[in-house]
This record gives structure tokens, C-alpha cells and sequence, in this order.
């Protein structure tokens, strides 16, 4: 009787480790990887800067004349538009992957 009886609480003490599992497993936080870009806002503002510059720079260069102020103008808006593109365009180059927890 009492070998039975302990075999019958070994058997419940096992049922329940086994039972317990999935649900200690389920409460550890789920881990994903999530994509990150660095701040590209300053990269952009910063190749808008360098264009209009340089675009202002070489339309006053090209025009003739009186018309300087508008090639002028002209240049630094075509610069500022292009330097944009082309910060934002490698601005997505510089992302990475990280482990993130839920």
C-alpha cells in the first residue's frame, strides 16, 4: 500500500512538472529583430544646405549680365532640391538589425 501510494504522488508531482512547462516557457519575453536608421533628418537638412550653396554659387558663375540675381536664385533652389535627393537617397544606407524584446 504504501509503495502504491507513493507511485501515485511521483506520477501526480510528474504530471504537473510536465504540465507547468509550456506555461513557464510562454511567460519569457518573445524577442524579434527590428530594423534601425540612424537619424537621416540632419543628413537631409545638411545636403539641402551644401546644394543651395553650391547651386547658388555656380548660377551665379553660368548667368550673364543683369540677370545674376536670377541665376542666382534660380541655381540655389535647383542645388537645394538636389542636395536634398541625394542626402535622403544614402541616408538609407545606414540602418542596422536589433534584438528587441516584447
Amino acid at each position: 500500500m504504501r509503495n502504491k501510494l507513493i507511485a501515485s504522488a511521483s506520477l501526480v508531482l510528474a504530471t504537473l512538472s510536465v504540465a507547468a512547462a509550456p506555461l513557464s516557457a510562454s511567460a519569457q519575453p518573445h524577442r524579434h529583430r527590428v530594423q534601425v536608421c540612424g537619424a537621416s533628418q540632419h543628413a537631409k537638412n545638411t545636403g539641402t544646405v551644401v546644394g543651395a550653396v553650391t547651386g547658388g554659387l555656380l548660377g551665379n558663375a553660368v548667368s550673364h549680365g543683369g540677370g545674376k540675381t536670377g541665376g542666382t536664385l534660380i541655381g540655389a533652389g535647383v542645388g537645394a532640391v538636389a542636395g536634398h535627393q541625394i542626402a535622403r537617397s544614402n541616408g538609407s544606407t545606414h540602418c542596422h538589425y536589433e534584438w528587441r524584446r516584447d
